[in-house]
């Protein structure tokens, strides 16, 4: 049996919808599973056992029909059995179309429902607190009747190599041994998606006023201004704790890093969702144009913890829509004062760091 399931988006997406291919892999452990994603997502993918193959979509695959056409063809010649399309867009209609695939699954869209064979209902509402971004990857797996326990949990595969090259760059800064490490997920991949930098350094006090811990900063280098923004807003005493240059290389080196980590507090993206395929507690702050149900995953207020502006202001975020409220997302952020969940965030802290500063 040959199984493709397409992903195209960014590295959150991806590595949720990799528990489609970790529970074809137990549903159907001699077949042919194959993912489809963009090419800037696979280190989150290396090493996973449950995938044969990774088909990698790339910019001239966008750019170039030729390209496109090319990567369409290899599909077909490849005769797929099964196809999971998890992304529902107009690129991936179109390889769904031309795949030749005898089973073909996805979303209900108005308009393209006669591409697919099975057309699953795009829930609005949780039923659990795994969100809704996991449970409706799962849902597409309903038209397959599997004989399993379905997973719903995504994984990271960490090599002993990088987890010592990993622990030699915290001997190398000098993290104190005896301490937690705490990584904060400080900036999101755009700025509707950053906490306000000056609520920001607040939260990293509040951390380093309250417990003995080693503080991580997770920002890509060419952040480093907003990055030095935060350092330069904390207390000195918080400063003394904080790691500021100690970064991973590339996205395989961060993985490390946050694997020899004990918590993550901070921007919803894709490092909260790489903490918690690592089975790292996370303590989440959601922009307001984000609907905290689809990605506030495993919620449990005690492991994992979010907090988002409608949970204290419901009338701001009433319903507008979502291109509106991203219009206004920063001025809708500076609503979300640190001191509304602070204590929320505190009692976070001591479930998970032992070391309490009296």
């Amino acid at each position: 049996m040959k199984i493709l399931v397409i992903q195209q988006k960014m590295i959150g997406d991806v590595l949720i919808s990799s528990i489609i291919c970790n529970n074809l892999r137990l549903a159907y452990p001699d077949a042919q599973i194959d993912y489809l994603v963009y090419e800037s997502t696979n280190p989150v993918l290396e090493g996973n056992p449950n995938i044969d193959n990774l088909i990698l979509f790339q910019d001239k695959h966008r750019k170039n029909k030729k390209m496109f056409l090319d990567l369409v063809h290899g599909i077909r010649d490849t005769k797929y059995d099964l196809l999971i399309d998890a992304y529902s867009k107009l690129e991936s209609w179109l390889i769904a179309l031309l795949s030749g695939a005898k089973q073909k699954i996805s979303y209900k869209k108005f308009g393209r429902n006669f591409i697919y064979t099975d057309n699953v209902i795009f829930s609005n509402v949780p039923k659990t607190n795994l969100g809704l971004a996991i449970e409706r990857r799962l849902a597409l797996l309903e038209p397959l009747n599997l004989k399993i326990e379905v997973d719903p949990y995504p994984k990271l595969f960490v090599t002993e190599k990088e987890n010592q090259e990993a622990l030699a760059l915290f001997e190398h800064y000098h993290l104190k041994k005896e301490r937690k490490t705490v990584m904060i997920s400080l900036l999101g991949s755009e700025n509707s998606k950053t906490y306000p930098l000056e609520y920001m350094s607040k939260i990293v006090d509040t951390i380093a006023d309250s417990f003995d811990v080693n503080i991580l900063f997770n920002y890509f280098p060419k952040q480093i201004k907003e990055a030095k923004i935060v350092f330069d807003f904390c207390k000195p005493s918080t400063q003394e704790k904080i790691y500021f240059d100690l970064l991973g290389n590339d996205l395989r080196s961060f993985i490390a890093i946050m694997n020899n980590c004990d918590i993550i507090v901070g921007n919803d993206g894709g490092a909260i969702n790489m903490a918690k395929a690592l089975n790292k507690p996370s303590f989440v702050i959601f922009s307001p144009f984000i609907k905290k149900e689809n990605w506030s995953t495993f919620e449990d207020g005690y492991i994992n913890m979010a907090v988002h502006l409608n949970d204290f202001s419901p009338e701001l975020i009433g319903t507008n829509s979502r291109k509106k409220l991203k219009e206004n997302s920063l001025k809708l952020y500076k609503l979300l004062k640190p001191e509304l969940f602070l204590e929320k965030l505190t009692h976070f802290l001591t479930s998970h760091i032992l070391t309490k500063n009296v």
